[in-house]
């Protein structure tokens, strides 16, 4: 617990590590991948997590799971939004599908996008990590919702959401 706290107070600071060029690239790769299914995927980091979240032990999958509800997420004509999330000070990667994926998509199937993105972004090139995830979420997508089942309402931004 002690370490992990220290992590939350020393976290790396968002905009340090995600520049406006990053969140440029995961934007128009979002908006990319979006013209080629029916659902909606967002992208969401955060450095850490508030004191009296850690004393209660929320995991990082907790705060994925309150970051879909916070950002609206599930709020998608065909019930299939998309979350990709990152919180910096546990280094932990989530992805959070709505019911519309549900049994569709195995978890192990998103396990494997969130294994790719954590190698990748330990590599020399984590923009193309980063635009690598999103396209192997948009082609799970594809494959259920393909893009003749879009809305005309894209109502979920593609801009990175920064939590905290």
């Amino acid at each position: 617990m002690i370490r992990r706290l220290c992590r939350h107070l020393l976290a790396p600071s968002v905009r340090r590590a995600f520049p406006p060029g990053t969140l440029q690239a995961i934007t128009e790769a979002i908006a990319t991948g979006e013209a080629r299914h029916g659902g909606q995927v967002m992208f969401a980091v955060e450095a850490d997590l508030p004191l009296p979240a850690l004393w209660r032990g929320v995991t990082p999958r907790q705060a994925a799971e309150q970051a879909f509800a916070q950002l609206r997420t599930w709020d998608t004509h065909h019930n299939n939004g998309v979350l990709i999330y990152l919180l910096l000070a546990d280094h932990a990667i989530e992805i959070v599908a709505d019911r519309g994926l549900h049994g569709r998509v195995s978890p192990a199937q998103w396990q494997r996008i969130c294994t790719h993105l954590r190698e990748g972004l330990r590599g020399s090139n984590p923009v193309e990590a980063l635009r690598s995830a999103i396209d192997e979420v948009s082609a799970l997508v594809e494959g259920h919702f393909p893009a003749a089942t879009r809305s005309d309402d894209d109502g979920l931004p593609d801009t990175p959401q920064i939590l905290g």
